[in-house]
């Protein structure tokens, strides 16, 4: 690590962007950024289907000190931009995009913090890792040594490679739908009811949930993300969704460092089943149950924080 920050520089993240490619064109991804720009220890968070980077603000500026914790709004959200072509809002694409950042970075060590749709691309990004040294076994040891990516341990939040259609469903109810809203307060209500998963918070707690993910415009709060991404989960049918099973299975199971899988305990997206079948099949993971939550936890509580926190820190004690 070279220089540090003040510590009143860690209290707010950075906001940068990094130019990616999909197959219609180039789109610009946003991503926040906390604590030393120097650090070579990056901690990667990547929010879930809806939401923005701006979801791990407590977990960053708890682990800002030991990381540059990197946040990026997934394309179609937050502040990074839409696509041309709603077909691409897909995991393919954004392990791509993640795959772009990473580059940018240069991390030394990577480690992952993935909710729901963030685990996906997690275990993405591992399955794509795992085809390439395969692929490229024994022949080009020393192009091996310049494209590897130091992917180190995971934390997946309410997610794994079984996909429940049960959930899903749940999900794609309310994601492509036009909600517009005449106060920020009736975007809060709003966010209350169909994110009730995301456990107990308090007044200014739904406030911060909901600050990121609703915008202010011509008047009315709409909801600040491309509502086409709905679009190609309502082309998804079960032959898609178990090739897709088997490519994260073979991601998950690669994954060579410890990885921590987080559960809430009324979750209707990681079952108690396959929550067992993500330890049996992967001999380093460990879980962690939280009580009162649904899908997926916030990560914003103590409790939440510092099981996310001892496990990516624990080495260092």
């Amino acid at each position: 690590m070279n220089q540090t920050v003040s510590t009143a520089n860690l209290e707010q993240p950075r906001l940068s962007h990094v130019t990616c490619a999909s197959p219609s064109g180039l789109h610009r991804m946003a991503y926040w950024e906390w604590g030393d720009p120097h650090n070579d220890r990056v901690l990667l968070c990547v929010h879930g289907l809806t939401r923005t980077g701006r979801d791990f603000d407590a977990l960053a500026r708890r682990l800002s000190a030991q990381y540059r914790v990197v946040c990026p709004d997934v394309v179609g959200r937050g502040e990074s931009d839409w696509l041309v072509d709603p077909q691409y809002y897909a995991i393919a694409q954004y392990v791509c995009d993640m795959l772009t950042l990473i580059a940018r970075l240069n991390p030394r060590r990577l480690d992952w913090v993935g909710t729901s749709m963030g685990g996906l691309i997690g275990m993405g990004l591992s399955a794509g890792l795992a085809m390439s040294a395969t692929l490229r076994h024994g022949k080009h040891r020393a192009l091996d040594e310049q494209v590897s990516i130091p992917l180190g341990r995971m934390v997946l939040n309410d997610i794994g490679p079984i996909i429940n259609d049960s959930g899903l469903q749940r999900i794609a109810e309310y994601v492509g739908k036009q909600e517009e809203f005449d106060s920020f307060d009736q975007a809060v209500e709003y966010v209350k009811t169909v994110s009730a998963g995301f456990g107990e918070h308090d007044t200014e707690g739904w406030r911060d949930l909901t600050r990121h993910v609703f915008i202010q415009n011509g008047g009315r709060w709409v909801k600040h993300y491309d509502l086409r991404i709905a679009q190609p989960m309502v082309q998804q049918d079960a032959t898609v969704l178990k090739g897709a099973e088997a490519v994260l299975w073979m991601g998950y199971q690669s994954l060579q460092q410890p990885v921590l899988v987080l559960r809430g305990a009324t979750s209707d997206l990681l079952t108690e089943q396959g929550l067992l079948e993500m330890q049996q099949r992967n001999p380093r993971a460990r879980a962690v149950t939280f009580p009162n939550v649904g899908h997926a936890p916030a990560l914003r509580t103590a409790d939440q924080i510092e099981s996310v926190a001892g496990f990516l820190l624990e080495a260092e004690n």
